[in-house]
């Protein structure tokens, strides 16, 4: 069976190695030595100033939207997975949809425009599949109307964007390590602030709103701290993290070389890196993408269409107003297997499968 994805499985032995010093100071969890350190690695692999690290990619984005005070509405995409919604909505805040540059599928400017109101307090653009948004398009627009911008960046770590980390745009910018992810902690996510102040404050929100140091209850929190063992993990699979992104990158072009018109892709900015995070194809349509997708799961070959369906559509996030980019493109896409692991000859053969299936509909 071709999945996918799979969880990247770092070395046992340097697993181990991190693993042993739990046992040595005792500490599972409470901010402990291996957090520091991977926070700290992280942030010189990435060129980011600061970090923080949590216990999921959920937890991230509601941390971040809490400690940054954004309230009423923000507004987002409807094309990614639910998380993103469902996080402003635990913070009591309301998505409100924009529609989608059909083209890069992230967040379009001018119709972000067009949906702020006088209760929209933040822009929560989604960098979707790794590809960056119109990141200068939307900062003149949260400058001019003095909006908060939160970044998704799920699926974008390790893009560069103008010679710079891509993490670096925005008030602040959440991260998802979960184990389907090309870095991961097997559950884990990190927020990057731009400042220090609005770090410190969702430091102390993630443990019970104690404040680092001094101990003070300085805001009503919770626990979203990252453990020692998630931390263990992480920075087993740091080590490889090179490598992991140069092989998913070849992956997804020697997909978009083998399947050029055959199908479409996403334009990526011709001004960022590219992370391999995801290998998205988009069919004519939704019935093109399910006989595909049928097709390929009679092969034994396994994709998901991320990000279906559009989330203005679901009975939790539904709306009466119509996102056609968002609506059509959920319907036509279909994300290939990428993971370190997957050989040259099942790359061309998942290929070979995807033209046999649609050379009867080519014409």
């Amino acid at each position: 069976m071709i999945t996918v994805g799979t969880p990247y499985l770092p070395d046992r032995s340097r697993l181990w190695s991190y693993l042993e010093r739990i046992y040595e100071t005792g500490q599972v969890s409470n901010d402990g030595p291996l957090v520091r350190e991977l926070e700290e690695r992280l942030k010189d692999f990435l060129g980011i100033d600061h970090l923080l690290l949590v216990a999921n990619g959920t937890l991230a984005l509601s941390v971040a939207v809490k400690a940054l005070g954004i309230a009423g509405e923000a507004v987002t995409t409807p094309f990614t997975f639910v998380a993103t919604s469902a996080a402003l909505s635990n913070q009591r805040v309301r998505p409100r949809y924009a529609d989608i540059d059909p083209a890069t599928l992230n967040l379009d400017a001018e119709g972000a425009e067009q949906a702020v109101t006088a209760n929209t307090t933040a822009l929560v653009p989604v960098h979707v599949y790794g590809n960056p948004c119109d990141v200068r398009a939307l900062g003149e627009l949260a400058r001019r109307k003095g909006l908060a911008t939160v970044y998704d960046a799920a699926h974008a770590l390790g893009v560069d964007h103008e010679g710079a980390s891509l993490l670096r745009w925005g008030d602040a910018v959440t991260l998802s390590f979960h184990a389907t992810k090309l870095f991961h902690t097997g559950e884990g996510g990190g927020i990057v602030f731009r400042g220090e102040e609005a770090e410190q404050r969702a430091r102390s929100l993630i443990n019970f709103g104690i404040e680092r140091g001094s101990g003070a209850i300085r805001h009503p929190g919770g626990n979203a701290k990252m453990s020692e063992l998630q931390a263990a993990m992480g920075l087993a699979v740091l080590e490889d993290l090179p490598d992991i992104l140069v092989r998913r990158r070849e992956i997804q072009q020697d997909y978009e070389t083998k399947l050029k018109g055959w199908v479409d892709f996403p334009r990526w900015s011709p001004d960022a890196t590219r992370n391999g995070a995801y290998a998205p194809i988009l069919l004519e349509d939704q019935g093109a993408r399910d006989r595909l997708w049928s097709a390929l799961a009679r092969a034994d070959i396994h994709c998901r269409p991320y990000f279906y369906p559009a989330l203005s559509t679901t009975s939790p996030f539904g709306t009466e107003q119509r996102f056609p980019n968002a609506e059509a493109t959920a319907a036509r896409v279909l994300c290939l297997p990428v993971y370190p692991g997957l050989g040259e000859g099942t790359i061309r053969h998942i290929c070979e499968t995807i033209k046999k299936e649609l050379s009867p509909w080519a014409g």
